[in-house]
């Protein structure tokens, strides 16, 4: 008989993991932001600074700041990485929530961000079309004005016309 409970217990386990990684990697992109690591960055410097004559400035002690150095940069790099994504995603999904809840929008800007570079492209020359458009004719925006058809939605790629 087949234990059911490993699968599960091993989602669990790996999200758990992952939710703490998000944790850490915020907790520590906010605090490296922070001026008081700024201050701490400066004094490991000057710490390191000071210590040169006692190394008379050597391999070893031009080593031990290169290292270092390399080795936080390089871990800061994944965590800072992380952090973005998160943010940007959270902003899209925002954005997305915006667009849906906006009667007048159109959904089918709602996954705009897979779509190709020449179909992004495309779309972005018929919205800079528009903006011309409409800063040549002073009426529009006018509480009082009922010409809205330049402003139409610019034509979609074909897989979007559907949504």
């Amino acid at each position: 008989m087949k234990n059911d409970s490993k699968p599960g217990l091993r989602r669990f386990v790996s999200i758990s993991l992952l939710g703490n990684f998000h944790k850490f990697a915020r907790t520590v992109v906010r605090m490296s932001g922070h001026p008081m690591a700024f201050g701490l960055a400066i004094a490991v410097i000057v710490l390191w600074l000071l210590t040169g004559p006692s190394f008379h400035f050597g391999n070893t002690w031009l080593l031990l700041i290169d290292t270092v150095a390399n080795i936080i940069t390089f871990l800061m790099i994944f965590l800072i990485r992380n952090a973005q994504n998160r943010e940007s995603e959270a902003v899209q999904l925002k954005l997305d929530e915006l667009i849906r809840a906006t009667k007048t929008a159109h959904n089918a800007l709602l996954d705009i961000e897979e779509l190709s570079e020449e179909d992004l492209d495309r779309i972005k020359a018929r919205f800079e079309r528009l903006a011309r458009m409409a800063r040549q004719e002073p009426i529009v925006g006018h509480p009082e004005s009922t010409d809205t058809e330049h402003l139409a939605m610019p034509t979609l790629p074909a897989g979007l016309k559907s949504l």
